[in-house]
């Protein structure tokens, strides 16, 4: 991996410990890797540390997670967006594209997909295949 992408900050929220790690570990040699386990935790982590990619589940606790993204497009975030799911059903259309989600990934994740769009959206180089991701049109 090429040294540009290891300046690249990400953040996972998301209140299952097994997915936070399975993201820090997949990540942390290639971006720097944030993890918070609420939507409370990533607003506090917002206000020391500019983000280049969010990625979060809808299910949190107190907030979803489009209720999360609202917050952080509020305080000036226009970075890229992930969304990951196992509720497709609660998640409408229309406030994927209100909340400027650039892409939803369905649990159980497809890290190969995941990973290439991760690399897509931050502009670094992918080392896997083509994403396979529902793609939000805007």
């Amino acid at each position: 991996m090429k040294d540009e992408s290891l300046g690249k900050k990400i953040i996972v929220i998301d209140d299952d410990e097994g997915i936070l790690k399975t993201f820090f570990l997949l990540f942390k040699a290639t971006y720097r890797v944030y993890l918070a386990k609420n939507a409370e935790d990533a607003l506090e982590r917002f206000k020391s540390v500019s983000f280049d990619l969010i990625i979060v589940d809808y299910k949190l606790p107190r907030m979803n997670g489009l209720e999360m993204i609202s917050r952080f497009r509020e305080l000036g975030y226009e970075g890229p967006v992930i969304l990951i799911s196992a509720y497709p059903e609660a998640i409408r259309r229309e406030d994927l594209k209100k909340y400027a989600i650039n892409q939803l990934f369905l649990k159980p994740l497809d890290l190969e997909a995941l990973e290439s769009s991760i690399h897509n959206l931050l502009g670094t180089p992918a080392v896997k295949g083509q994403a396979m991701a529902y793609e939000i049109k805007k």
